[in-house]
């Protein structure tokens, strides 16, 4: 799990970059899918990540509007200010906390019960999905989007 959290903010690191040659304007630009920009779906994958972590932890959920951080810059520092607390919680990860169990309200008011273990992964995944979006815009605006191969990140390294 520690590893693909470590893919995940590699990757994000690697299209803030991408990002910095894009116009303002191309980076606010409503398009078809994800949740509607280049930057606002930069903003969602920080604000999902650090909310869950969050709601594990019995802390209050992230709810502050997508239009206080509408800039590339304001998105990282953001995702700055909430890695610390989320990496903590990544390197602090065990079996014990697999099935640990976290209540969430639905919005008809009945409640849910998830295992962190669960909540973790979808986390992951969210990003991935959401990163998959912004390689199809990538293309759309004929640029080669970062790359998604695990492989050569140094995540991992072999014993030789």
């Amino acid at each position: 799990m520690l590893t693909f959290f470590r893919y995940n903010w590699v990757v994000r690191e690697q299209w803030y970059q991408w990002c910095e040659e894009l116009t303002h304007e191309e980076l606010t630009k409503e398009r078809t899918g994800g949740v509607g920009s280049i930057l606002k779906t930069l903003f969602h994958i920080v604000d999902v990540e650090w909310s869950w972590i969050r709601v594990m932890n019995g802390k209050p959920d992230f709810e502050e509007p997508f239009e206080n951080f509408s800039t590339l810059e304001k998105v990282r520092e953001l995702d700055a200010k909430f890695h610390e607390e989320v990496a903590e919680f990544v390197d602090a990860w065990n079996d014990s906390m697999e099935t640990r169990p976290v209540y969430t309200e639905r919005q008809d008011g009945t409640i849910e019960a998830h295992a962190w273990g669960e909540i973790v992964r979808h986390v992951i995944a969210h990003e991935i999905h959401h990163i998959g979006q912004l390689s199809v815009w990538a293309r759309e605006l004929g640029r080669a989007p970062v790359s998604a191969n695990l492989i050569r990140k140094g995540l991992i390294s072999p014993n030789l």
